[in-house]
């Protein structure tokens, strides 16, 4: 069982935001009563309230895994959270996951034809707006002049705070996520006169700005790397997320800004953090303990943070009839992934790169049984067994039923941060040298593989290969789509994979793929939004 205050008062920040919010509107106009006298009366409410801000990312109301739900009018399980709504969108349009259901719309992610009414697509652009609201109304509590007039000081008042700079940091997460898959985004903030006038919109250009003065605004106010409780975010998180958006800066603004990114992967890299030696136990229920490389983690908890569409999702929609091996009570029979992941590991079974976690039971890895011919047949396909709901030192979970899961889900890690380096060298970044990024990549091998057999030299170091190698280090954590984009493969036909397109041999599509709708109910509600290019 895990040990996290943060989680701990979870449920108790849930209960006094309940009793205040009325904001379930998917068009999620900043309506909410959350400046109650009652939920801000002491610093035990400030801390629950921060709680609720930081357990939206992970739950979906509160009364978890369903009920009382925080988006009302979409499915609670599968549409209103924010880490399975965010994997759908960033790994289901790619070669990495296919799924088997027929749920709805959910197939239209990987045939890359999706359309501004999906269910999917409402809720994954409602919940970060509903996080921000969240995180708006906390700040415009916690200013000196409301802790004053409520006679809280001293040391409460200083690490009520303290964590706005938290608090600021998870908006820009949100609204990071809403540029990454909209290219645009309803946008409020702590200066909103509530229920006064509708939101306006931001573009990409001005959603890239905003975030990155925020976290440059606040790097100095976090705490210093490993120096906060677990689950919380500090300086090397901010560094993160700034690395991870200058390299992608081109995509966002046009211009880039690979030197920036070498500046901050470099301030995580040498940040302290280092690679945990068993990469499969950087997944497991008991990856609290990876602290040395992960560097922000959203947590989850069997019985704290119950939940569909948290890493419950992961360890039960990716099992079958093998769901013990995932460390669950029954498997949900649903996404796998295609030979195109398959064919970035020259072994699938893990016995040379150890980072090539598939199932080998009742499914197989023969190159027979990862062709993919009917994608409603879950026996066909790549079976990946990265996320399992079992801890590496065997000891118990915290739900009994094995229902719902402990995993947390990293963020951030420190292998990111070296192949954001590398990448960012081999782009024309200043600061960086070929040798580094050779020796980060080299890092990141040796512990897939155990040994040096799989290291590479500097002609080695292309950017199709740090690409694949992406592929291979981080499959199934977010990021394959933003990388795809990056290179100009998502959407054409350089790069094709089983049923791109709805295509069995794979096809190009129309490029306003890379980017998803803005909700046509969003659009309806607020003549302030207007909609991408093509939908």
């Amino acid at each position: 069982m895990k040990h996290i205050s943060i989680i701990k008062t979870l449920i108790a920040g849930a209960v006094i935001v309940s009793l205040a919010s009325c904001s379930k509107k998917l068009d999620l106009f900043p309506q909410n009563e959350f400046t109650s006298e009652t939920a801000y009366a002491n610093a035990a409410g400030y801390r629950s309230v921060l709680a609720k801000v930081y357990g939206g990312l992970a739950t979906t109301g509160n009364t978890g895994p369903a009920g009382s739900s925080d988006i009302q009018g979409l499915d609670e399980g599968s549409q209103s959270p924010f880490i399975r709504g965010f994997f759908n969108c960033q790994e289901l349009p790619t070669d990495e996951a296919v799924v088997a259901w027929n749920d709805q719309t959910i197939k239209d992610f990987h045939n890359l034809r999706w359309s501004s009414g999906d269910p999917f697509l409402k809720g994954m652009y409602a919940r970060p707006i509903y996080n921000i609201m969240v995180a708006n109304e906390y700040l415009r509590e916690s200013t000196d002049d409301k802790l004053s007039s409520r006679g809280i000081s001293g040391a409460d008042a200083d690490e009520i705070k303290a964590s706005r700079g938290e608090v600021r940091f998870l908006r820009a997460f949100n609204y990071w996520a809403m540029m990454d898959l909209f290219g645009k985004s309803t946008f409020i903030d702590e200066t909103n006169v509530v229920g006064t006038s509708l939101p306006a919109e931001k573009s990409k250009q001005e959603l890239f700005t905003f975030i990155e003065s925020e976290l440059l605004a606040i790097e100095s106010e976090l705490k210093p790397v490993k120096t906060i409780e677990y689950g919380r975010v500090d300086q090397g998180a901010c560094w993160a997320l700034l690395a991870r958006m200058y390299l992608n800066a081109q995509t966002y603004t046009g211009a880039s800004k690979y030197t920036e990114a070498i500046t901050y992967a470099s301030k995580v890299i040498g940040g302290g953090y280092t690679l945990h030696n068993d990469y499969a136990q950087l997944f497991m229920a008991d990856n609290d303990k990876r602290t040395n490389e992960i560097i922000y983690a959203i947590n989850c908890d069997g019985l704290r943070t119950s939940s569909y569409g948290n890493t419950t999702f992961f360890v039960h929609c990716a099992a079958g009839d093998d769901h013990n091996d995932f460390g669950v009570g029954g498997g949900w029979y649903g996404y796998r992934a295609t030979k195109g992941l398959a064919d970035k590991f020259s072994d699938l079974t893990g016995a040379t790169d150890k980072r090539a976690l598939f199932t080998t039971s009742s499914f197989g890895t023969s190159p027979a049984q990862i062709v993919i011919d009917d994608i409603s047949n879950f026996s066909n396909g790549l079976h990946v067994r990265k996320y399992r709901n079992i801890r590496s030192d065997g000891g118990p979970t915290s739900d009994p039923n094995r229902d719902f899961s402990d995993v947390d889900f990293p963020v951030f890690r420190l292998s990111e941060m070296y192949l954001i380096y590398a990448e960012a060298v081999l782009r024309g970044g200043a600061g960086g040298s070929v040798a580094n990024a050779v020796n980060y990549i080299n890092l990141i091998r040796e512990r897939a593989y155990g040994n040096t057999s799989g290291n590479i030299t500097s002609a080695q170091l292309t950017l199709p290969f740090v690409l694949d190698e992406r592929a291979r280090e981080l499959y199934w954590e977010g990021h394959r789509r933003t990388d795809l984009i990056r290179y100009g493969l998502l959407t054409t036909g350089t790069y094709l994979w089983p049923w791109k397109g709805g295509v069995a041999s794979g096809t190009a599509v129309d490029s306003k793929y890379n980017i998803f709708p803005v909700p046509a109910s969003n659009i309806t509600s607020n003549p302030n939004l207007t909609q991408n290019t093509g939908y």
